[in-house]
C-alpha cells in the first residue's frame, strides 16, 4: 500500500539519537552512528520523531510501505521490556529481590551510606578515600525512581555519561551538592524528556545544571532537559555547561 511514512537523510543525521528515543514504536534505531528506519510496519506515520531532530534530517514521504502493525509493535515492546528485566534480575540470582544495581540509596559524601529506610552505615572504601561527592544511587536516568526522597529541594545535575571521564574535577565542580543523573542519548533507546518531566513535576527541584560534551550527539540530552523544563510548567533556574573532549569548559550558558 502507498502511505505516509518517515524518511531519514543520512547526510544530515548527526547521530544524536533523539529521534530513536522519541519513537515509541521502536521503528527507528541507531546503526553505525546513524538513525535508521528499522521496519516500515513499526512506523505509524504520526511523526513524533520529527520535532526532536536538531538537523532536519527526518521528513515525510508517500511511498509503497507495509501497513502499520500495532500488534507487532506491542509484541516487540513487550519482548524488549522482558529482555531488559531478565538482564537485570537474572535467572537464579535472587530475581524476586530486584536488581541490586537499581536499589535506591542515599549516599553521604566523605563517609557514610544510608540505604533507603535505614540509618547511615560507616564505610571505609575507596569512595571515602577518593573524595567522592556522589549523593545517591542509582545515577542512570532510566533507573532512578521518580519520587525518590533525595529529589526534594535538590539541585539537579543532568550529565552526559562521558563528561565525568573528560573533566578531571567533575566531582568537585559539578557533582558536589547535587543529585546526579547521567545518560547517553546516542546509546539509550528512550526519551529522557518524559522521565525528567516526571521528576521535575513531582518534586521541588531548586535548579538544573546540564553538563554535556561538545560532540553533536550530546545535543540530545540538552534538548531532553529543555523539553522537560517546558513540559513541567515550572520556572526553575537552569544552565548548560559544554565540555571539550580534552576536558576543558568551552561554554557556559
Amino acid at each position: 500500500m502507498v502511505r505516509r511514512i518517515i524518511q531519514i537523510d543520512e547526510e544530515k543525521c548527526n547521530g544524536c539519537g533523539a529521534c530513536a528515543a522519541a519513537c515509541h514504536e521502536g521503528a527507528i534505531g541507531m546503526v553505525d552512528g546513524k538513525a535508521k528506519l528499522l521496519r516500515d510496519d513499526y512506523c505509524d506515520g504520526l511523526g513524533d520523531c520529527l520535532p526532536t531532530c536538531p538537523t532536519g534530517a527526518i521528513t515525510f514521504v508517500e511511498r509503497e510501505a507495509a501497513a502499520y502493525d500495532e500488534a507487532a509493535v506491542k509484541a516487540n515492546m513487550a519482548k524488549k521490556e522482558k529482555e531488559k528485566r531478565g538482564h537485570c534480575h537474572g535467572e537464579g540470582h535472587g530475581a524476586h529481590q530486584g536488581c541490586p544495581g537499581s536499589r535506591m540509596r542515599t549516599l553521604h559524601p566523605q563517609g557514610g551510606e544510608k540505604p533507603a529506610g535505614g540509618p547511615p552505615q560507616p564505610r571505609q572504601d575507596s569512595v571515602e578515600r577518593s573524595g567522592s561527592q556522589l549523593r545517591q544511587w542509582p545515577v542512570q536516568i532510566k533507573l532512578v525512581p521518580v519520587n525518590a526522597p533525595y529529589f526534594e529541594g535538590a539541585k539537579l545535575l543532568v550529565a552526559a555519561d562521558c563528561s565525568a571521564f573528560a573533566y578531571a574535577d567533575f566531582h568537585r565542580d559539578f557533582i558536589r551538592d547535587h543529585i546526579t543523573l547521567v545518560g547517553c542519548p546516542k546509546l539509550d533507546e528512550v526519551d529522557y524528556s518524559e522521565k525528567l518531566t516526571e521528576i521535575l513535576s513531582s518534586n521541588n527541584i531548586r535548579s538544573v545544571t546540564v553538563v554535556r560534551m561538545e560532540v553533536p550527539c550530546c545535543g540530545g540530552i540538552e534538548m531532553a532537559v529543555k523539553k522537560a523544563l517546558t513540559d513541567s510548567g515550572k520556572m526553575i533556574p537552569w544552565q548548560v555547561v559544554t565540555l571539550s573532549v580534552s576536558g576543558e569548559i568551552i561554554d557556559r550558558t
